[in-house]
């Protein structure tokens, strides 16, 4: 015998059967998929709540006013704050930045986050939060509308005489196909051409090689290197003298000139020219992956091999810095060094062929 009792839901969707035990299952009804409506609207605090609504109020103008005050602090930080390597913060962990970008960033990032803020909340607690849907309808027009579309359209050439005047559709196609060309053209104030510049580095015979672990915060100072400072298996970050007075450019040498030495067993050096071109087992290789000018500083000691973090290239130092594994597509450039009368460690001339990425051997 069956004691089954059958009960409508709140929103009279589907049927409800309990059995004799109090278990309920959902009975089958007309349509599977019936819209179940939306939930219950509840207010919220600032809704029923005069203070509470004003003090959102007060916290959204708030935040309205800080992004204000940033902005404003923006542009006086723009005129007053001079941009140039002297003027340093040292911003953990970032290290040395100019003072100039670090208050234009926090100026710039506190007037962004305030107003954004200020608009979320000013959404989430004052503005209506009433659910209101909203139906779909079909966008596409409707045959008829279509068709009078185009018969309009046919009725406009004709009435354009443009299949009568030759001339005139000619040199309208003419007019059309010129016209992209002035996006082209513009591409010309980019600056001259760079010609050989980009294979050229600020390395020269005599040119001092500098510890990068002794450059001061401004760039403008460092310490020379001597045979003695460098050990077997030990990896020096270097960089030309003519960096310490760059300036505005040392970005710009450093992507080009920064060098990696490296002392080995001269044993352990396969090929005859590396030898030539180092001193005493030290030799120097340009830090700029040859794949896309990452800098390579992974070394591995027992192999002599040089890994770049960026796509895994991996090069020989041992053997003219060769590569071994990974997309580049030609050997670390050998900067070829020997030392000054005081001692210290310097290049005997330029690269004898260009840095970085292998684009330039094909240009």
């Amino acid at each position: 015998m069956s004691g089954d009792m059958t009960e409508h839901d709140e929103h009279g969707h589907g049927a409800l059967a309990v059995d004799e035990h109090g278990h309920g299952h959902v009975a089958p009804s007309g349509d599977p998929f019936a819209d179940p409506g939306l939930p219950e609207h509840r207010p919220r605090l600032t809704d029923i709540d005069e203070k509470a609504a004003k003090r959102s109020e007060r916290i959204v103008a708030s935040l309205f006013m800080l992004s204000a005050i940033a902005t404003i602090g923006f542009m006086v930080c723009y005129t007053q704050v001079p941009n140039n390597r002297q003027t340093l913060v040292n911003f953990w962990p970032l290290g040395a930045v100019s003072a100039s970008n670090f208050a234009l960033g926090v100026c710039l990032g506190v007037a962004l986050f305030a107003l954004g803020a200020g608009a979320i909340y000013w959404a989430r607690t004052l503005m209506t939060d009433v659910e209101l849907p909203q139906e779909r309808h079909e966008y596409e027009s409707s045959n008829e509308d279509k068709a009078a579309a185009i018969v309009e359209f046919q009725q406009g050439v004709e009435d354009s005489d443009w299949k009568k005047r030759p001339l005139i559709r000619r040199t309208l196609i003419g007019a059309m196909a010129v016209l992209p060309l002035p996006a082209l053209w513009i591409l010309r104030d980019l600056g001259p051409l760079p010609g050989t510049t980009q294979r050229q580095t600020a390395w020269a015979p005599g040119m001092l090689i500098i510890n990068d672990n002794t450059v001061s915060l401004d760039g403008t100072k460092g310490q020379g290197i001597k045979p003695a400072d460098i050990t077997i298996g030990t990896l020096v970050n270097a960089r030309p003298a003519a960096a310490l007075s760059a300036g505005e450019e040392l970005n710009n040498v450093l992507s080009m000139s920064s060098i990696l030495l490296v002392r080995m067993n001269e044993a352990d050096i396969k090929s005859q020219q590396e030898i030539d071109w180092g001193y005493h087992g030290i030799v120097a290789f340009s830090k700029i992956c040859t794949h896309v000018g990452c800098p390579v500083a992974l070394y591995e000691q027992q192999t002599h091999h040089m890994l770049c973090p960026c796509h895994q290239s991996t090069f020989d130092l041992s053997e003219d810095g060769k590569v071994i594994f990974g997309p580049a597509a030609r050997s670390l450039p050998q900067l070829p060094i020997t030392v000054n009368a005081d001692g210290y460690l310097v290049a005997k001339s330029g690269f004898d062929q260009p840095v970085g990425p292998s684009f330039w051997e094909r240009g």
